[in-house]
């Protein structure tokens, strides 16, 4: 080999590696997708609904109803959870969305009793379905932004579970 080789070689290397690299973050896009849909079925909630009429959400591979929806007209992920008394807002995504604690209080989660702040929401919506003055909890220890959907919403719906299958009745 010569040296008018070198820089061939070191272009080659460097599209080789590019080529990788392009690879890998299409792949990452792929499934960061599927993914996604596999935890949030009902990621296109919205588009779905008429006004006035029933929600049905398809539950995840984990189990759970996850959809979007609405915290006074921002959006937000919601988990459904009928454990719980209120709506559970994370601190962090209160603080994004404009909430503020109206009084402090204390709840008894699975991992003990924690402080939180209490809160009057506006609004929630979820689909078609939308409910104002709702109680809910500023909650400082939750990680990710997701929302318990918890019994001071769901309390005014019925619910219907078929299969993987959950149907909100206003």
């Amino acid at each position: 080999m010569n040296q008018q080789d070198a820089p061939r070689r070191g272009l080659a290397k460097s599209f080789f590696y590019l080529s990788w690299i392009c690879l890998l973050g299409v792949l990452y896009l792929l499934f960061d997708n599927v993914l996604e849909s596999q935890y949030n079925p009902n990621k296109e909630l919205h588009s779905q609904q008429q006004a006035g009429k029933s929600v049905v959400l398809t539950r995840n591979r984990q189990g759970h109803y996850v959809a979007p929806g609405l915290i006074n007209q921002q959006p937000v992920i919601f988990l459904l959870d009928t454990g719980a008394t209120n709506v559970s807002i994370p601190e962090s995504l209160a603080d994004k969305i404009g909430l503020q604690g109206q009084a402090w209080g204390k709840v008894q989660t699975a991992n003990g009793t924690i402080d939180i702040q209490i809160t009057t929401l506006d609004s929630i919506s979820l689909g078609s379905i939308t409910q104002s003055n709702v109680r809910a909890n500023i909650n400082p220890y939750m990680d990710d932004e997701t929302v318990l959907l918890g019994m001071s919403f769901l309390k005014h719906l019925e619910l219907t579970q078929r299969g993987d299958t959950l149907t909100l009745k206003p």
